[in-house]
């Protein structure tokens, strides 16, 4: 699939899942009732010990059960690890920066890279790189005014956000409201407490009424 292909898929599903987690099953079981929910493109990020090592099985039976689902590897931080996730079939990278090197690998193997970034400087830089995506980071501390603001100095870029983001309606309606093409979630949809107690199912419903909610907002 081309970069343009992918960066697509992205825009259309505006709802990113992300999360990390070192058993293995417990990731199977999170995809699981993920993809029940609807969704198409999980971010699996690479925040532990065992990331590359659960990626690669997520991979795997990604391929076996869900082959239409779209798995991307964040928290890039630098080029050996986003050449170690190409590797072994990431479809696209997310970062929580702009870093060069990481540009340069996605760019010889011809991999949709999402940078992160805070500030306009480090907006024009990564838009310099040949990034028209951008994933603006951390939410909570930029807020959906910071969206509305920069949307005119860079017309041609398309914003993805993430921290800071809830299931909330007004919270939702916010972001998107401001010009996100779409939010990317962890704890607030994957919550630690649904993960203690194995309740897969809540994950599910939690991410179908998410789902409800962007879909209404986006049909405005």
């Amino acid at each position: 699939m081309t970069e343009e292909q992918m960066k697509a898929i992205v825009k259309k599903v505006k709802l990113l899942p992300l999360f990390y987690h070192d058993d293995i099953e417990v990731c199977k079981e999170i995809v699981k009732a993920l993809y029940t929910a609807g969704i198409r493109c999980i971010e699996f990020t690479n925040r532990g010990p065992k990331a590359l090592e659960n990626f690669k099985l997520l991979i795997e039976d990604r391929d076996l059960n869900y082959p239409d689902l779209v798995l991307a590897i964040g928290t890039i931080q630098n080029q050996k690890e986003a050449q170690a996730f190409i590797a072994i079939g990431a479809d696209f990278l997310i970062s929580p920066f702009f870093d060069q090197s990481i540009a340069d690998a996605a760019y010889l193997h011809k991999k949709l890279w999402i940078p992160g970034c805070m500030t306009s400087t480090e907006i024009h830089m990564a838009a310099h790189a040949g990034c028209d995506l951008i994933k603006l980071f951390p939410g909570n501390v930029l807020g959906p005014g910071f969206v509305s603001a920069i949307k005119p100095l860079f017309p041609s870029l398309s914003f993805l956000v993430t921290g800071g983001v809830d299931t909330s309606q007004e919270n939702l309606t916010a972001w998107f409201n401001a010009g996100v093409v779409g939010v990317g979630m962890g704890s607030k949809l994957i919550s630690d407490n649904f993960l203690t107690s194995k309740n897969y199912s809540a994950i599910t419903s939690e991410t179908k009424k998410a789902l409800v909610i962007i879909n209404t907002i986006n049909v405005m």
